[in-house]
């Protein structure tokens, strides 16, 4: 390998770690205040907080890594820039577009290595926050759960805990369902069967009923059953994808066609892991490109202030279209690519003339 490659490569690798330790610590604190407010009331220990805020925090880095990457790269011109040292490779020969590359390279690599391993390891400890966490919250002796056999629900509602069995879900009717009824002590209190099951509101409205209590079967045209769920809570709880790796969304995938239930969200954080290499290097270019356009400016903190304004545009830009996606107004196939593209013509146009700058 080449010396300037090296010579390159430790540096923007350095920039990256220096800038990933800083957001990370940010990060943790923040969660570490949430965290504390959160258990202000509730008798648990400091170091429990710090083991929850460390679990949460690598699930919000990966949302960060575009950004993070953007601040490495500006950073690592600014080192350049020091003492003339890009000036230095240009009269070796060494033009602009030389050291885009080797950094797009890098950044595609550390990319590769954040999907295939980042990820699932942010995902597996996100999931683990959420099942320690559910243990002190009012939510916790409520379950819902999305299986091959369905959706299963367990709640518990005026001394009675309900298990709850649907084959498909169909807007906000449960499709061929069976409740089965306890007490406390878990003795079975009556059964419940029907076709159709309205769950907009937390009345649920039972239709055609068939009711198994006692071994005597009645049969009721409409009866009313009270729960902490409606269709918008239901539809809440499986909206935390980031606690799924790769291969569990898959298989939740799965379960969602099933049941008839939307893939679209599921659709969509598949396709933005699979895009994220490619977005990581548009960031590293465009802040390149940034970077080598205000070169001639001493000022090092009007530049990163410059990057981080257009980290807020993209950011809003990239919600948009994820919000655009998830509400089915546009394809969400389109909802993840068009922003890259638009990043891309942008980039594409600015780095025109780059080994000029």
């Amino acid at each position: 390998m080449k010396t300037y490659i090296n010579f390159i490569s430790s540096i923007f690798l350095r920039s990256f770690v220096f800038v990933f330790l800083i957001i990370f610590s940010l990060v943790f604190i923040i969660n570490l205040l949430t965290e504390l407010e959160f258990f202000k009331d509730i008798d648990v220990s400091l170091f429990f907080t710090i083991y929850l805020s460390l679990i949460n925090s690598p699930s919000m880095i990966f949302e960060i890594f575009p950004f993070i990457f953007l601040i490495s790269t500006q950073l690592f011109f600014i080192n350049l820039f020091r003492d003339n040292q890009i000036q230095i490779f240009k009269y070796s020969g060494l033009k602009n577009s030389k050291i885009l590359f080797i950094i797009s390279m890098i950044t595609f690599f550390v990319g590769v290595l954040i999907i295939t391993i980042f990820y699932n390891i942010s995902s597996n400890l996100k999931n683990l926050y959420l099942e320690v966490k559910s243990n002190y919250t009012k939510d916790g002796k409520y379950l819902a759960v999305i299986n091959q056999n369905g959706l299963w629900i367990r709640d518990k509602v005026e001394n009675k805990i309900l298990i709850v069995n649907a084959s498909k879900i169909d807007q906000n009717f449960l499709i061929n369902s069976f409740i089965t009824e306890f007490n406390n002590n878990y003795e079975v209190l009556r059964n419940i069967k029907s076709d159709k099951i309205d769950i907009k509101e937390n009345a649920w409205i039972v239709n055609n009923a068939e009711i198994f209590e006692k071994n005597i079967r009645t049969q009721k045209d409409k009866i009313i059953i009270n729960s902490n769920f409606n269709y918008d809570r239901i539809n809440s709880l499986f909206s935390n994808l980031s606690s799924l790796s790769l291969l569990e969304l898959i298989n939740l995938k799965k379960n969602y066609k099933s049941l008839n239930y939307s893939t679209v969200d599921i659709n969509i954080q598949i396709q933005k892991i699979a895009s994220y290499p490619i977005y990581l290097i548009l960031m590293t270019i465009f802040s390149a490109v940034i970077m080598l356009n205000s070169k001639r400016y001493t000022n090092s903190t009007l530049k990163i202030s410059l990057g981080l304004f257009f980290c807020v545009i993209i950011y809003y830009l990239n919600n948009l279209f994820n919000v655009l996606g998830s509400t089915e107004k546009i394809n969400y196939f389109l909802s993840i690519w068009i922003p890259l593209l638009l990043l891309t013509i942008i980039t594409s146009l600015m780095t025109f003339k780059v080994n000029e700058k």
